[in-house]
């Protein structure tokens, strides 16, 4: 983590909690957090709760994203959820590309430059995922695969807009699984997309982008993946479900 970058905590919570549950981890979020100014701290809710969990935010800096959107404004997609719908219950943020919706829901790559896209024009603040998987680790294609995400989803986005964009390397092999990047896989990994983005949008939008890491984060390990020099930040998933694992990992400098 290099200084300027403000570290960024973000728990995804998939599809777990009932309504009673979200709120009172929202609560009790909102409680720790402060002011905000030192971390940003976000929770990806699923979408039927996130008027609620944005209504029990309200008052704190704590974000509230989705968990995934479409890139049509309108139109016949049933089951679908556009930017400005997702704007309207109070999201400020959203995931694009996690690795279940591209290898569970076989969302194609191509689809990943239309929906950063899109919310970027919805004026939410994506978190684009990548990763590769264990055949992929084990076959030396690591970067091979990183580039492939990075420059499909990234053709329409400008220097300008990086700001406004995170990054989450997430190798597939590692969530909710209980394995773990070395921190040295980690470093590698992050040091490639930040020198990528800084090839294709300049040094400035490499230094300023921020990339979380993700892949079963616990607080037994979030100290050693935040001092790493390109990690800025972590996506957290079974242990952003609950306070007494979610608390000390946004805490993780405390």
């Amino acid at each position: 983590m290099k200084e300027g970058r403000k570290p960024y905590i973000a728990g995804n919570w998939k599809m777990n909690l009932d309504r009673s549950r979200a709120l009172d981890l929202i609560k009790t979020i909102k409680g720790r957090l402060g002011d905000g100014n030192d971390r940003e701290v976000a929770v990806f809710a699923p979408s039927v709760y996130l008027a609620d969990v944005s209504a029990v935010a309200q008052g704190s800096p704590l974000g509230v994203g989705a968990q995934n959107l479409y890139f049509e404004r309108e139109g016949a997609f049933t089951g679908e959820l556009s930017g400005a719908m997702l704007r309207e219950v109070g999201a400020d943020r959203v995931l694009i590309g996690h690795s279940e919706r591209r290898h569970l829901f076989h969302e194609p790559d191509d689809w990943m430059a239309r929906k950063l896209r899109a919310a970027l024009d919805a004026a939410l603040l994506p978190v684009l995922c990548v990763g590769e998987t264990l055949d992929e680790r084990k076959g030396g294609k690591t970067d091979r695969v990183l580039k492939r995400q990075l420059e499909t989803a990234l053709m329409d986005v400008v220097a300008g807009e990086i700001r406004r964009l995170t990054i989450a390397y997430e190798p597939v092999w590692a969530i909710g699984t209980g394995e773990v990047a070395t921190t040295e896989q980690a470093g590698e990994a992050h040091a490639f997309v930040r020198r990528w983005i800084a090839q294709k949008l300049g040094t400035e939008a490499g230094e300023a982008i921020r990339i979380l890491y993700g892949g079963s984060v616990k607080p037994d390990n979030v100290k050693a993946l935040m001092a790493l020099d390109d990690v800025d930040g972590v996506l957290v998933g079974g242990a952003s479900l609950k306070p007494d694992t979610f608390l000390p990992i946004i805490e993780f400098d405390t």
